[in-house]
């Protein structure tokens, strides 16, 4: 299918599908200027650790080799050992904060997404061909570029550091140490933020692109809209036809009620409402059935077939009609007119038993 058909966005259930399938966008620039950021503040604040370490591993070190006779294999494995030890003590703190970083930045951005078809074996993974088409691809290609302008920045930012060095030179040269060192190091910091700056606009524009492509690989075309419909809620016309069944069967059960009515209120032609009351169960009348122009006529009709008194009130079946539903008792508004409505319908009865 080609990719121009795909015009429209793509849906709440498609991007739920493709994050199953492990398929979500980040940034690996956020997740390297995060941990930049992190691991020179860390650095700045554990640096005199790191140095007392290692001035403490030199001297103790210096020291054990001056009092050796010969450097023997077990020696120098000891030396080893020791020095690996200072490493990790030194190193230790920040590679877990940074390693807690990575992990933090990237669940932030892929909403801590875990899937099993990550880890599941796929031959494209291993495909030959399809190595070849990754590794020329728009999103290699914009990969390729944009580590070249990384490196480029970075490069730019040290010439002008070097360059801005090289005219102080010589009046370092003829400054303390001390203060040469101090010096060194306020301007390194300072190219440093200034390269964490740059990367940070990098990281932003990458963040920007990444969603954009993710977005743009998951539009769909207006058939995968309406297949995707028809999947998820079923097809339109099948559930119209079902619905009408339902409003069918619905319609036939309330019939079936109507010669069980104690009265049939009704506006000639247009509203028709079947009422059951009884006295020692029911706290108020209950609307049994109810209808509007040839279902209202249909109700009438077996109202009649079956003997049930019908009323004409135009206002009592339009307000019956409207305010309240199939085997609900009628609205308080309605008691007094509804009890009007019994009441006659008692005395047509004694009539009846009067006649007889």
């Amino acid at each position: 299918m080609a990719q121009s058909d795909k015009t429209e966005k793509a849906t709440p259930k498609k991007k739920k599908d493709e994050r199953k399938k492990g398929n979500a966008y980040q940034s690996k620039d956020v997740v390297s200027v995060i941990l930049l950021f992190m691991g020179f503040f860390l650095i700045s604040q554990l640096g005199l650790f790191i140095v007392l370490q290692i001035r403490g591993l030199y001297q103790g070190q210096m020291a054990k080799i001056g009092e050796l006779q010969t450097l023997t294999v077990t020696t120098c494995m000891q030396i080893l050992r020791e020095s690996i030890q200072v490493f990790f003590i030194a190193t230790l703190p920040i590679v877990i904060v940074l390693a807690i970083s990575a992990i933090i930045m990237v669940g932030v951005q892929t909403g801590f997404l875990v899937s099993g078809d990550l880890i599941k074996f796929k031959h494209s993974r291993i495909s030959l061909m399809q190595g070849i088409k990754r590794l020329f691809s728009l999103r290699s290609l914009m990969e390729l570029a944009k580590s070249i302008v990384k490196v480029l920045l970075v490069l730019i930012t040290i010439y002008t550091f070097v360059k801005g060095l090289l005219t102080v030179a010589p009046d370092l040269l003829s400054t303390q140490l001390n203060e040469s060192i101090s010096y060194m190091g306020e301007q390194i910091i300072a190219m440093v933020t200034k390269i964490c700056l740059i990367f940070s606009v990098v990281a932003i524009l990458d963040y920007a692109y990444q969603k954009y492509d993710y977005e743009k690989k998951l539009m769909m075309t207006k058939q995968e809209i309406k297949d995707e419909y028809k999947q998820s809620e079923g097809d339109p016309q099948i559930k119209g036809k079902i619905k009408e069944k339902q409003r069918q069967m619905s319609q036939n059960r309330m019939m079936q009620q109507v010669p069980t009515a104690d009265v049939i209120v009704r506006n000639p032609t247009h509203f028709a409402i079947a009422l059951k009351y009884d006295i020692d169960h029911d706290a108020a009348p209950i609307i049994i059935a109810k209808g509007k122009d040839s279902l209202a006529l249909r109700i009438v009709e077996v109202g009649e077939k079956h003997n049930v008194p019908i009323k004409e009130n135009r206002l009592l079946a339009r307000g019956l009609y409207e305010m309240a539903e199939v085997n609900d008792y009628i609205p308080a508004e309605l008691y007094q007119a509804v009890a009007e409505l019994i009441a006659w319908v008692y005395s047509e009865k004694e009539k009846g038993k009067g006649a007889a």
